[in-house]
């Protein structure tokens, strides 16, 4: 942590950029896991089967496309933020800002809030611990190893959870296959498992669905529609792996392409696992615990887990409670906190970037370097009092599928985004009113399905929402194909109607124009560079010394007194030309192409053997 230069933007940001493949791939992986995968994705498995499997094995095709197509370009135009690629590719401070501002919002109400309200029902069902003093004191230990360690803490510390999650969840599933006696009797079991209150209750809302153990279901009736999966969920998986910060961030740390491509593929093989760890136990805890998960009377639910919808959401936590001994109880436990704190840890360092060089520059034009990183680390204390002030409502909102709730608010809201970046990487002609009034009309559209959902309420099967179906009836994944289609066509029309970009401001920033050598010249002047550049004209005055209270906070933030040491242009030339690098040696170019081929093998067979 000390070896990574935590008092520079560069090195508390991006890692340094030294980061080599496996840590990479498992911090990918442990970014993305978080409780609320353990949680939701067992929970979903209960109700309904296999099918949110093919959720985690989407991600086997498209974290080729990230390492591939997308972070070739995001290196070679030299980018910390995700905003500020676009502030690159288009100038002009409107985009920008608002992929911030929609972000962060995103970070809040899915991320941040999907992981604690998971983390309490959980810590609820393992420990009957008060829910907040649980929270706060995670929060507060996550946060602080966030604040004093920058990115290469958190890639470290990612690597170290990941592996305990693995092994514990491995464990899991032996002891409930080991309960069940083997798949064979799994498959049998799970379609006979009913609870033994039913009352009046129409047979459709507690059998198990008779496709239960395909992922590829009915267009039109299915639950998860095969061509939503398909095509819906990859514009959602593409805006999630190869534009959100907290996982282009990891790729942007490694020392070079060939790891990049390396990272990814090592985490295209470990979401394999989500579905023989999370999903296969979450239906076992059906079979196991009928009355309590699969329960369908309202009022025998609120006595279960506290809501009225549904308690599949405490099929993970209740397998571990009740099927593990005291020793191995102890260890899962310590994976579902491992995987929240990974979860939020990422988030939370992922956010203060965004915060610090994309909106807090806006403000404070002439910020040295050192009131930024003072910012970054303020801005994560922010982030985790809005957290706390949100677990209240996090609880009351107990819908019966959480995971359905995190990607349904995914599809109404980041399509336009997915479409601006891929339109913007592959088609040098889009320009940024395009880009802005795909963006905006993109976002009306999702938010009036988003509020119109919520404020009718999303029922369940003994009470249906009165939603009318013009509005709620499409499936959440069809609505995403149509808002990406609609966003295109709005970015690609208006950016016809107004004037082009000239090729010299989109040097390496789209595909067509990667491997120029001219300079280019940028729209826009980064703030921040033009504030470094009059800071180092600046007078030196003599610095007082610091006394040994003030010394020791500073050392505890990673701001170190000295500055950093001064560049001559050809220095800092030489160091922009080695960070916006993405030359491969041969030998290992070919190892990780063969890789990907091999991964989309892999990925090819799995949809095709449980399809």
């Amino acid at each position: 942590m000390v070896r990574t230069n935590r008092a520079t933007v560069g090195g508390f940001f991006l890692a340094g950029r030294s980061m080599v493949w496996w840590p990479i791939g498992a911090s990918l992986f442990a970014s993305n896991i978080g409780s609320g995968h353990f949680v939701g994705i067992a929970g979903t498995a209960a109700a309904a089967g296999i099918a949110i499997g093919g959720f985690e094995w989407n991600a086997l095709i498209v974290v080729v496309i990230l390492g591939w197509l997308f972070v070739p370009i995001y290196i070679k135009a030299g980018v910390v933020t995700m905003p500020e690629y676009l502030k690159k590719r288009f100038g002009g401070q409107r985009i920008r800002i608002y992929l911030s501002v929609l972000s962060l919002f995103l970070y809040v109400f899915t991320k941040i809030s999907a992981d604690m309200f998971s983390g309490a029902i959980f810590i609820n069902q393992a420990l009957g611990l008060n829910i907040y003093l649980a929270v706060i004191l995670l929060l507060l230990i996550t946060a602080l190893y966030t604040v004093t360690g920058g990115l290469a803490a958190v890639i470290y510390t990612d690597t170290l959870q990941t592996v305990i999650m693995v092994v514990g969840s491995f464990i899991l599933m032996g002891f409930a296959f080991n309960k069940v006696g083997g798949y064979d009797n799994f498959q049998k079991l799970y379609m006979v498992a009913v609870p033994a209150v039913t009352t009046n209750i129409s047979e459709t809302c507690y059998q198990p669905r008779a496709d239960s153990f395909h992922i590829f279901r009915d267009a039109l009736t299915g639950d998860l529609p095969w061509p939503g999966l398909v095509f819906g969920l990859t514009i959602q998986a593409t805006w999630y792996w190869c534009t959100d910060q907290v996982i282009v961030q990891r790729c942007l740390s490694a020392k070079n392409l060939s790891h990049v491509k390396a990272g990814c593929i090592l985490c295209g093989y470990l979401k394999l696992l989500p579905m023989f760890l999370m999903v296969f136990p979450g239906m076992i805890s059906r079979i196991l615990y009928p009355n309590e998960v699969a329960c369908v009377d309202p009022d025998e639910c609120n006595k279960y887990c506290g809501a009225s919808v549904g308690c599949t959401n405490i099929a993970y936590p209740k397998l571990v409670v009740d099927l593990m001994p005291n020793g191995l109880r102890g260890l899962m436990l310590s994976v579902m906190m491992a995987s929240l704190m990974s979860s939020l840890t990422s988030i939370f360092n992922s956010a203060s970037t965004l915060f610090t060089m994309d909106i807090y520059t806006k403000f404070r034009r002439t910020a040295s370097e050192k009131e930024l990183m003072i910012a970054g680390r303020v801005f994560i204390l922010v982030l985790i009092g809005v957290s706390i002030a949100w677990i209240p409502i996090v609880q009351s909102a107990q819908s019966g599928q959480l995971f359905d709730y995190i990607q349904s608010i995914t599809s109404y809201l980041t399509p336009p985004i997915a479409a601006v970046f891929m339109l913007a990487i592959f088609c040098k002609r889009i320009n940024e009113s395009g880009a802005f009034y795909g963006l905006l009309i993109g976002l009306l559209i999702g938010l009036s399905r988003m509020i119109a959902e919520f404020a009718y309420g999303t029922g369940s099967c003994v009470s249906p929402s009165d939603c009318p179906t013009i509005i709620c009836g499409v499936h959440y994944l069809y609505f995403s194909i149509i808002l990406f289609v609609v966003s295109c066509v709005i970015i690609v029309g208006v950016s016809l109607a107004t004037k082009p970009i000239d090729d010299k401001h989109l040097y390496r920033l789209c595909w067509s124009l990667r491997n120029c050598k001219e300079e280019r010249v940028d729209l826009e002047e980064d703030d921040w560079i033009e504030n470094q550049e009059s800071n180092s004209m600046a007078i030196e005055e003599p610095v007082e010394e610091p006394n040994l209270c003030k010394k020791a906070v500073m050392c505890f933030c990673g701001l170190e007194q000295k500055s950093g040491p001064k560049l001559s242009p050809e220095e800092q030339a030489e160091l922009q030309a080695k960070l916006t690098d993405t030359t491969e040696a041969p030998l290992w170019r070919n190892v990780v192409n063969a890789n990907a081929l091999l991964l989309l093998c892999v990925a090819i067979f799995f949809h095709g053997y449980y399809g």
